[in-house]
């Protein structure tokens, strides 16, 4: 399975890398799941406790509603491109009335969804163009602003096709059928995640014994906001001056425990100089992402995209149903 929209640094394109090195696992952790590509990439029957954790209560709360009510948040989601209901969306899941009530909701009470802020959520993701989609400043909850101060971000609508719907996506939102299509879609992505535990907040509170070892055989998906220079100091309205460097150091100091099968991604220069040589580094091409909206549709950070697996991951030829 595929998620329903588009996500910067999605792992979809890795994700065969990274279960063919986890192998059968009895535990599978995220601790920044923002699409979830890989745990619904698994290509193997299910059958193992699964945790989903991102700092995103947005993201979050789309994962849960459409856990617990997929028909609700297809209904919400059904909506045709329309640039001044995004606009006028986007600023009512910003500030709008009980914005930040549902907020500490989400990092406070991990049963907690809203069916319509998920609906509107995801629709809104996928026909919002770049970056700035329901971003907040993380000090004074302000709304994420243009760099000439024009307050919320202003972006067009994708219109190509009748723009480019749930998914570039369920198909485009012009077609008779929209609704069952979303729906359809919505179910099965319910059924996949019932019961898979998701998490809003810190990313340290989904890595201790008790979420990971504990339940057995585990394998940790580590991919935190890259630590590049240049690259700007919040994600999601959330400071990541850090993060990068504190995922690794957890990486390093659980690395040699066999019931831990651990991969971290980053960039090539960000982590290959603190790697021991126990750890298997592989490079693969990412899609493009944003890179692609450059005049010249040029994305060398994709080049740059790296895997370090543990010292207790499978190695090729190691057969990817090995290690229970």
């Amino acid at each position: 399975m595929t998620s329903p929209f588009p996500y910067f640094g999605g792992k979809r394109r890795a994700a065969h890398l990274v279960w063919e090195r986890f192998g059968v696992v009895r535990n599978y952790v995220e601790p920044f799941a923002g699409s979830l590509a890989v745990l619904l990439s698994v290509p193997y029957d299910r059958g193992r406790v699964e945790t989903a954790n991102d700092s995103n209560g947005y993201l979050c709360n789309f994962w849960r509603a459409v856990q617990a009510d997929p028909d609700g948040v297809a209904s919400w989601a059904d909506w045709p491109v329309s640039e001044l209901d995004l606009h006028a969306r986007h600023r009512w899941l910003v500030v709008g009335p009980g914005a930040e009530e549902f907020r500490e909701a989400m990092r406070s009470d991990p049963d907690h969804y809203d069916v319509k802020r998920a609906g509107w959520w995801v629709w809104g993701a996928c026909s919002w163009i770049g970056g700035g989609w329901c971003q907040w400043h993380h000090k004074r909850q302000l709304p994420h602003l243009h760099p000439f101060g024009v307050g919320l971000n202003r972006k067009l609508p994708h219109a190509g096709d009748a723009g480019m719907g749930l998914k570039r996506q369920l198909p485009y939102l012009s077609r008779p059928n929209r609704r069952e299509y979303i729906q359809h879609t919505m179910q099965e992505l319910s059924g996949r995640l019932r019961h898979v535990r998701v998490a809003c907040g810190d990313w340290s509170r989904v890595t201790g014994q008790s979420v990971t070892v504990r339940n057995g055989l585990t394998g940790v998906l580590l991919d935190p906001p890259y630590g590049a220079e240049g690259q700007d100091a919040t994600v999601y309205g959330i400071p990541t001056e850090g993060i990068a460097v504190a995922v690794r150091e957890w990486a390093l100091s659980n690395g040699d425990n066999p019931l831990l099968r651990i991969a971290l991604c980053g960039y090539e220069d960000e982590h290959a100089p603190h790697m021991p040589e126990t750890w298997e580094c592989v490079a693969w091409k990412a899609a493009g992402g944003y890179g692609k909206q450059r005049v010249d549709g040029s994305n060398k950070n994709g080049h740059r995209e790296r895997i370090w697996f543990s010292p207790a991951c499978l190695r090729p030829g190691d057969g990817l149903l090995e290690g229970i």
